[in-house]
């Protein structure tokens, strides 16, 4: 006999897919173990569908529970929506998630954040950065800070600004070049560079195009590592201006057309949660007052 939705049973099934096992989905959910499987159980009689596969690795979603997937994430949204709009005339208070990368959090993000906390006393800020990006659907984060747009999703972008930059060396490695027969060629030297996975972005499709078919000497996947290669001499590279401005290198052509504008995304959603709209109101502030930073070499 089908048993009736219960709409709630969408969180276990959430914490499963994100745990990939009963066990996981217990503790985050602070149930035990069988309570996770008597409801999924629950919840897949309801829907007349298996939504995952047993195997000795944990749970996998099967084909119905993936094409579920994102109606499930849209619910639980709604959920947090409805609680948030419930306390818009309480305190900004609570935990904000922000996701962004290492060179922006700590260069300019991380040091205005006690102007904000000595505001709003209550609110709590994790900033989560790295190279690994995060899915706001899956609430990995509540809001970003990113160099690429996302092309989908039921977002909300807000345009920061623009991150100028440009092609610099070493001192040491430009005078190597200088001692050259003919001077400096771009089209001859050493090059710090991306990995593979990185390829679409703007500035390594500019390096690959200087190299003619030559491997780069050096890649990485960060641009703190990319700033730290040419800084050492390894060659030279297409490097954000405020970092290359704080690591004294010098710049051969300020403006190769690679600029990238700088975005805010949050979820839909969340965008008139007060915690969220007052840190993005923050950042806002903030990236105003440093564009000439972000922009000028």
């Amino acid at each position: 006999m089908k048993r009736a939705f219960n709409w709630d049973d969408t969180r276990i099934f959430l914490a499963i897919v994100r745990a990939g096992m009963l066990s996981g989905a217990a503790e985050a959910l602070e149930m035990g173990v069988a309570t996770i499987s008597r409801r999924l159980e629950r919840l897949e009689q309801a829907l007349a569908m298996p939504l995952f596969s047993r195997h000795q690795s944990g749970y996998r979603l099967t084909d119905e529970g993936e094409a579920l997937l994102e109606r499930a994430e849209a619910l639980e949204y709604a959920g947090l929506a409805f609680g948030e709009t419930a306390n818009l005339q309480g305190n900004v208070a609570g935990l904000v998630r922000l996701a962004t990368s290492d060179n922006l959090a700590s260069h300019f993000i991380q040091p205005s954040l006690k102007t904000l906390l000595e505001k709003y006393p209550s609110l709590r800020v994790e900033v989560l950065s790295g190279v690994q990006s995060v899915n706001l659907h899956r609430r990995d984060a509540d809001l970003a800070v990113r160099m690429v747009k996302p092309e989908s999703g039921n977002l909300t972008l807000k345009r920061l600004g623009t991150v100028g930059f440009g092609l610099y060396g070493a001192k040491t490695y430009l005078k190597e070049l200088d001692r050259m027969e003919g001077g400096v060629r771009l089209s001859e030297a050493h090059y710090v560079g991306w990995s593979d996975s990185h390829q679409h972005l703007p500035a390594a499709r500019w390096v690959t195009r200087m190299l003619r078919g030559r491997p780069c000497r050096v890649e990485a996947n960060t641009l703190v590592a990319q700033v730290s290669a040419v800084s050492a001499g390894l060659g030279l590279g297409v490097l954000p201006h405020f970092m290359a401005r704080e690591k004294d290198l010098q710049c051969i052509d300020s403006e190769p057309g690679v600029d990238q504008a700088l975005w805010l995304v949050m979820h839909s959603d969340l965008a008139e949660s007060r915690r969220v709209r007052a840190t993005a109101d923050h950042l806002i502030a903030l990236f105003d007052e440093v564009k000439d930073q972000l922009t000028m070499p």
